[in-house]
C-alpha cells in the first residue's frame, strides 16, 4: 500500500530527526550501494578478462556518464528540491506543475545529449584519452550506455529525485536497487554467454542499458500508481509559473554545473594519467570506482537530508532544519573515517577484486591509499553544497561547487602533476578538499548567523 501524502508530512514535521532521516536516507543509501555495485560490476567482470585495455576503454566513459547526471541534476534536483519547498509551504498544485515541466524537459535534454554523443563519439573519446588500442572498446560501451541508454538513464534519476523529494524514499530506493541487481545478473549473461569472446565490453554495455530501461519503466509506473501524491506527469500541467521556473533553474543549473566541473576534473585526470601509459590509466580507472563506497553512502545520506531540510526551511522550522543538517553530517563523518581505515588496510585486496595484473594492482594500491584520505573532507564539501541546494540557495551551492573544482582541484592537478608526476595527480584530491572544507565551513557559519541558527 503506497504511503499517503499525510503520512509523508508527518515524517517531515513531527518524527524525531534521527528516525525521519533514516526513513528518508536508508533506502537511498541502499540504492546508492546497489548503484555502486552495478557500476563496479562492469569493471569487475571486464577485469576478469585480465585485459587492461578493456578496463581502460570502459574507464574513459566515466566522465561522459557523469554528463548525464548533469541533466538529471538540472531537473531532478532543481525540480525536486522545489517540490519539497512547495510542500512545506502548502502549495501542492504548483508542485504538480513543477514535476510535469521537469519530466518533459528531462526527456528533451536527454535526447539531445544522446544524438550529440552519437554524432561526435570518436572525437570526444579521443579527447578523453582513448588510444588506438582502447578506442574500439570505449565506442562499444558508449554506444550502448549513452547513445541508446541516455533517455532511460537520465529520466530514471530524475524520477527517483521526485519520489524522495515527496517522502517516497522507499520506492525510490527500491527502484534504484532493482536496476542494479538486474544489471549484475545481465552482465555475465551478455559478456560470457550470449556474445563471443572479445566482445565482453559490448556485453557489459548492453546489460547496463537494459537495466536502465527497466528501472525507468518501474519509476514511471510507480509515480502513475501512487495515491494522494502531488507528482504529475501530465502534459496539461507542463507550464509552471515564471517564479517557479526561475527557482528550478536557480538550483538546477548550479547543481548541473557542479557535476560538469566534477566531470571536467575526471577528464583532466584521465588525460594526465593517459600520458603515463595504458596501465596507469587502467589503475586510476579502477581506483576512481573503488573509492566510491563512502561517496555513494554520503550521497544517499544527503538525499535523505535534502527534502527534510528543504521542507522545514520553507515552513520556517529552522531549528528542525539545523538538527537534520547536523545529525546527517555527524553520521557521514563517522562513516568517512571508518572508510579511510578500511581502504588503508585492504587496498591490495580491493584492487585484486577487479584485476590480477600485478603492475596494475601495485599502482592502484598506492593510488587508492592516497586518494581515500580525502574522504571525510570530501563529504563535508558536498554535504554543504547539497544543503544549500535543498533550501534554494543555488548561488551559494554554485559558488562552493565551482570553487572546489575551478579554484582548487583542477589547477592543483596540473601543478602537482608537474612537480610530482603521476603521484601528484593522485594526491591532489586530499590537498584540494582540505582547503575547500575550510571555505565551506566559513560560508555555512555565515548562513547560520544570518538566520540566528
Amino acid at each position: 500500500m503506497p504511503t499517503t501524502q499525510h503520512d509523508n508530512r508527518e515524517i517531515f514535521e513531527t518524527w524525531p530527526i534521527p528516525k525521519a532521516l533514516m526513513e528518508l536516507a536508508l533506502p537511498m543509501i541502499f540504492g546508492q550501494l546497489i548503484i555502486l555495485i552495478y557500476n563496479l560490476a562492469d569493471t569487475f567482470y571486464i577485469g576478469r578478462t585480465n585485459n587492461p585495455l578493456m578496463v581502460a576503454g570502459v574507464s574513459l566513459l566515466l566522465p561522459v556518464f557523469n554528463i548525464s547526471i548533469t541533466f538529471a541534476n538540472l531537473f531532478g534536483i532543481g525540480g525536486g528540491t522545489l517540490i519539497s519547498r512547495l510542500m512545506g509551504a502548502g502549495r501542492d498544485n504548483e508542485a504538480k506543475t513543477v514535476s510535469a515541466f521537469s519530466f518533459y524537459m528531462t526527456i528533451i535534454s536527454a535526447g539531445i545529449f544522446s544524438l550529440s554523443m552519437f554524432a561526435f563519439m570518436e572525437p570526444i573519446l579521443r579527447l578523453l584519452g582513448a588510444s588506438d588500442d582502447t578506442l574500439t572498446f570505449a565506442k562499444q560501451y558508449t554506444f550502448c550506455v549513452i547513445v541508446l541508454g541516455a533517455i532511460p538513464t537520465i529520466l530514471s534519476m530524475t524520477l527517483s529525485n521526485f519520489l524522495r523529494s515527496t517522502g517516497y524514499a522507499k520506492q525510490a530506493g527500491f527502484g534504484v536497487s532493482m536496476g542494479g541487481i538486474i544489471n549484475i545478473i545481465l552482465d555475465p549473461l551478455f559478456m560470457f554467454v550470449l556474445l563471443p569472446k572479445g566482445y565482453e565490453v559490448l556485453g557489459a554495455g548492453i546489460a547496463t542499458m537494459l537495466s536502465n530501461v527497466i528501472i525507468c519503466l518501474y519509476f514511471l509506473v510507480t509515480i502513475l500508481r501512487l495515491k494522494n501524491n502531488i507528482l504529475s506527469l501530465s502534459i496539461m500541467n507542463i507550464i509552471p509559473s515564471a517564479k517557479n521556473a526561475r527557482s528550478i533553474f536557480s538550483v538546477g543549473v548550479p547543481a548541473a554545473i557542479s557535476v560538469t566541473l566534477f566531470d571536467i576534473t575526471y577528464i583532466v585526470i584521465d588525460k594526465l594519467a593517459s600520458t603515463y601509459g595504458d596501465i596507469p590509466l587502467a589503475a586510476v580507472g579502477i581506483v576512481l570506482k573503488a573509492e566510491r563506497l563512502p561517496l555513494n553512502v554520503g550521497i544517499g545520506l544527503c538525499q535523505g537530508m535534502m527534502p527534510l531540510a528543504g521542507y522545514n526551511y520553507s515552513s520556517g522550522n529552522f531549528h528542525r532544519m539545523r538538527e537534520a543538517v547536523n545529525f546527517s553530517r555527524l553520521v557521514g563523518l563517522i562513516f568517512g573515517f571508518v572508510s579511510v581505515a578500511m581502504y588503508e588496510i585492504f587496498a591490495p585486496q580491493i584492487m585484486h577484486i577487479f584485476i590480477d595484473d600485478a603492475q596494475t594492482v601495485e599502482l592502484g594500491t598506492n593510488f587508492l591509499r592516497a586518494r581515500s584520505l580525502a574522504t571525510p573532507f570530501m563529504f563535508i564539501c558536498f554535504h554543504l553544497v547539497n544543503f544549500f541546494q535543498a533550501v534554494g540557495y543555488g548561488g551559494k551551492a554554485l559558488a562552493l561547487g565551482s570553487a572546489r573544482w575551478v579554484v582548487f582541484n583542477i589547477p592543483l592537478l596540473f601543478v602537482l602533476n608537474y612537480i610530482f608526476g603521476m603521484y601528484g595527480i593522485v594526491w591532489t584530491q586530499v590537498v584540494a578538499d582540505i582547503m575547500m572544507t575550510l571555505v565551506s565551513i566559513i560560508v555555512y557559519k555565515k548562513f547560520e548567523a544570518q538566520y540566528r541558527l
